[in-house]
């Protein structure tokens, strides 16, 4: 999915960015479910919850649900932001900043509860928290994302192509991992 201005403004909000990430990455939940798990009120989680349904992030899983008791999923693996799309009006430029920070906070907060569950060596080793630093044009850093997506897709793919197990490897050390990224330009405080 790619946003636009309409889906943007039922997207820019910190809470539907967590509740649309937490439906992504754990399945499908009722607004008691994600209201206890994220610590709301579960009347406002319902209203956030059809605020992403009508913007189509998410919809009503019929088969399990109830009248009273309503399931939800997301709709898409990804969304696709253009920002470019944003920049020309100000109340757009101001949501795709809010969206922006949103997801910087889900990414931490992510990567923050990894740092607090108690993993294998192996996965301590091969998971990795770092940065690197690079003298670029804006150009560049283009060309820089589109190659590490291009990346990001091979690797997804391989996984599609050869289900686990069926290259010989131990099924039981494959888990889902999450490779976050960010690229933005940087100039010190003065």
């Amino acid at each position: 999915m790619r946003l636009d201005a309409h889906s943007l403004r039922g997207l820019a909000h910190p809470l539907r960015v967590r509740v649309l990430e937490v439906l992504r990455s754990d399945g499908p939940a009722t607004a008691t479910m994600l209201a206890n798990r994220l610590g709301e009120d579960s009347g406002n989680m319902s209203w956030h919850l059809r605020q992403l349904a009508t913007h189509g992030f998410i919809a009503e899983d019929k088969e399990r649900g109830t009248k009273r008791e309503r399931w939800w999923f997301a709709l898409h693996k990804y969304i696709g932001v253009e920002q470019s799309d944003f920049l020309s009006e100000q109340e757009l430029r101001g949501l795709l900043s809010t969206l922006k920070k949103a997801v910087i906070t889900e990414q931490f907060r992510r990567a923050e509860e990894f740092t607090d569950q108690d993993w294998p060596t192996r996965w301590q080793e091969a998971a990795a928290v770092g940065y690197w630093r690079f003298r670029l044009s804006s150009a560049e850093l283009g060309d820089l994302r589109t190659e590490l997506a291009a990346l990001f897709e091979r690797w997804e793919a391989r996984r599609a192509e050869a289900p686990e197990g069926s290259d010989g490897e131990d099924v039981q050390d494959v888990e889902d991992v999450v490779l976050q990224f960010q690229g933005f330009p940087y100039r010190p405080v003065p």
